[in-house]
């Protein structure tokens, strides 16, 4: 049995539906990336499992019990949490303020605040900084090493990467592989392809709300045709 499924799901914004009958599997321990180009309904796709968006058709199950109704906050106690693109941080608390913060929502995290700091020395170096302070990449770090500090069983990532420099990518990339070792499942909206060939297992495509691919991740990787389609990318990794 899956630990995430979705069955037939639909989401809209008002009268303007952005998904359109999405079914997805996440199986336990797996890396499953999202794809597709912008709009195409990723993020949309997150916040409607996270429930930060009520389906308007179809259903979505987590290790085995319906979530599809929860409001956010029960959906995040079950042992969902939801990395938002847009790096949510307390921007005027400390860096340890807003672990604190993250460690009190679940209890008995998947880590502890010192093997956080050991993961990420550079969070360690500025604890006693305002989150607003740190750089693009550090504050990516901060917002994951968060979900870290509660307990999380699946996490959904949206966007990780984004806007990064080359060796904050391969770092954010190495930190993936790490959660994945702590036995976290992990749902990866990425727009590098590179990264999520490099981190996933298996691969979706998303392209106007509706789901038009899914595979492996070499599969995906040899299918130059698809990724032109629809990614409008080639994949350069050797």
């Amino acid at each position: 049995m899956s630990l995430l499924s979705l069955a037939d799901v639909h989401a809209s914004y008002g009268k303007s539906t952005v998904l359109w009958g999405v079914s997805l599997d996440v199986d336990r321990g797996e890396v499953v990336s999202l794809l597709g180009r912008n709009g195409a309904g990723k993020t949309t796709t997150l916040r409607t499992i996270a429930g930060v968006l009520t389906p308007g058709q179809g259903s979505i199950t987590f290790d085995g019990e319906e979530i599809t109704a929860l409001p956010d906050f029960e959906i995040s106690r079950r042992g969902i949490s939801y990395v938002a693109e847009e790096r949510s941080i307390f921007p005027d608390l400390t860096v340890e303020e807003n672990l604190r913060m993250g460690a009190v929502k679940g209890g008995d995290g998947i880590m502890t605040r010192d093997e956080v700091y050991d993961l990420l020395p550079r969070l360690r170096e500025r604890r006693t900084y305002a989150a607003s302070n740190l750089s693009g990449g550090e504050q990516q770090m901060l917002v994951i090493a968060r979900a870290l500090l509660s307990r999380t069983e699946l996490l959904l990532l949206d966007e990780p990467t984004e806007g990064l420099a080359p060796q904050i990518v391969e770092r954010i990339r190495e930190l993936i592989e790490h959660i994945r070792e702590q036995g976290v499942t992990i749902l990866l909206v990425e727009q590098n392809l590179e990264v999520a060939v490099e981190t996933a297992d298996r691969s979706y495509i998303i392209d106007k709300g509706e789901i038009v691919y899914e595979g492996t991740t070499a599969e995906l990787a040899d299918d130059e045709a698809v990724q032109q389609e629809y990614l409008g990318v080639g994949l350069s990794v050797e």
